[in-house]
């Protein structure tokens, strides 16, 4: 008797008109399973200004309207479950409905949600973070745009210097002062090792963009530069320690450390965005991972445990410029009773060394399924994870910058997530640019569900599976 062995065809590159194919196929897909949706998308357009409350929200096919979550899962309005790996652009880390931050906040709505006056769980929060981040003085805002941009006014103010250098592709919320080389488009951009200041929307005047100096990330000879040319006027820096607006990219060993020695050599300040790293990468950042302490350190998204809340934190000589009546951070809604709760919860009862252990071993359990799906089906990816977040990039080489992250393969991204979201997983839109966040009440049976669904894409887009 003869056997017969199945034969899987080799994997190819599909042409641009299969992959569009595909592309549409799936988008029709997503659009047939989420009818209320579109319903609501449509009605939404006469009294919300392109009928969805952020601009981000705005995604192909159509936006996708929740009804709730619960756990590791929310729901649509059609009544579709999906394993939450958006995790709201990375706010979600304790997942949906947490008892602990569900009774922290139950528990203070009965006490009073507004006093606009400090509250012990304040001062519970303040000693948490600066044990956890090892700075020692905090104030808090209420988005990590507030945050951010208080980091760059007591930069300039405890300096009395007017520039600032950003990264290239960093964002950091969208005050004027960074809203400069955010996502430029390589026409813009100019040249690679001399990138231009380039404002990232409409509305942000050229005087204030003149005032924001950029440099490539890991690109200390940049920083150098910009330095040496204009002396004794850039107040500091601000960087996300690891960038998270371009995928996920990690710093040169050795960066970090000597990014904070440069800029002090030259009587400028440090400012590490951890507003997307904070509390994801692990119990205290990257700050902590990399034992680098910067001069000031900003927080939002995931230490509210799901309530807008940021922080700022700060050495003591930064943060009594600010004690002293130097700089006035001030906002009625900073340190709000609620979102002090939810951030005590968060930080006590949710991401406790159990959780980041649970996290550890299903980041790996990711990983490896979807390295071993790139490999089975010789599909041009890699995978790229740092604690809690993690994506892939549909490139060969590892990206080390913005620049090189301007190659990775906007199509393949955008098909990737449509799959994944077809499939019942729902991973952040803009494909290439944001990270899956993996919750602490996620497990794996959910990161299972990831793993097949790209396994399930992988093939299609490598001509060895049903599209």
């Amino acid at each position: 008797m003869t056997v017969q062995h199945s034969v899987r065809p080799a994997p190819r590159q599909l042409t641009d008109a299969e992959l569009t194919q595909i592309i549409t196929r799936q988008e029709e897909l997503f659009v047939a399973r989420q009818p209320e949706s579109a319903r609501l998308a449509s009605q939404a357009k006469q009294h919300l200004a392109g009928g969805v409350t952020s601009s981000w929200q705005i995604t192909a096919p159509q936006p996708v309207w929740l009804s709730h979550g619960r756990g590791s899962k929310v729901y649509d309005v059609d009544g579709n479950e999906y394993v939450d790996l958006h995790g709201g652009y990375g706010a979600a880390l304790a997942g949906h409905a947490h008892p602990a931050i569900a009774h922290a906040i139950t528990e203070q709505v009965a006490m009073g949600t507004h006093f606009a006056q400090p509250t012990q769980n304040a001062l519970v929060v303040a000693t948490e973070l600066a044990d956890r981040f090892g700075l020692p003085r905090w104030r808090f805002a209420n988005s990590g745009t507030e945050a951010t941009m208080d980091a760059i006014h007591l930069m300039r103010s405890i300096t009395a210097r007017d520039l600032i250098i950003k990264v290239e592709g960093g964002y950091h919320g969208h005050h004027d002062s960074v809203q400069v080389s955010v996502a430029p488009e390589p026409a813009e951009a100019g040249p690679r090792d001399k990138p231009n200041s380039a404002p990232s929307s409409t509305g942000i005047p050229r005087a204030i963009t003149d005032l924001t100096l950029v440099a490539g990330f890991n690109d200390l000879d940049r920083v150098a530069r910009l330095l040496g040319e204009h002396k004794g006027q850039v107040a500091g820096m601000i960087v996300e320690p690891i960038m998270m607006n371009a995928g996920i990219i990690k710093p040169a060993k050795g960066y970090l450390a000597a990014l904070k020695d440069l800029l002090h050599s030259h009587g400028a300040l440090l400012t590490f965005d951890e507003v997307k790293t904070g509390l994801t990468v692990g119990p205290g950042g990257v700050t902590r991972s990399e034992n680098v302490q910067p001069d000031l350190i900003t927080l939002a998204k995931s230490v509210g445990g799901g309530v807008s809340v940021a922080a700022i934190g700060g050495t003591v000589p930064v943060m009594d410029h600010v004690a002293n009546g130097g700089y006035e951070m001030v906002g009625t809604f900073n340190g709000n009773p609620l979102a002090m709760a939810a951030t005590r919860a968060m930080l006590t009862d949710v991401a406790t060394p159990e959780a980041y252990q649970k996290i550890d071993k299903l980041r790996q359990r990711a990983e490896a399924g979807i390295q071993s799906a790139i490999a089975d089906n010789g599909l041009t990816a890699h995978v790229v994870t740092a604690g809690a977040k993690g994506c892939v990039v549909f490139a060969e080489e590892p990206i080390t910058n913005y620049r090189g992250f301007l190659g990775v393969d906007d199509s393949r991204s955008h098909a990737h997530w449509l799959y994944q979201h077809n499939g019942g997983v729902f991973l952040p839109p803009w494909g290439k640019i944001e990270q899956w966040l993996i919750s602490v009440q996620h497990d794996e049976a959910d990161i299972d569900r990831l793993v097949g669904n790209f396994g399930t894409f992988a093939r299609a887009v490598t001509g060895a599976g049903e599209g």
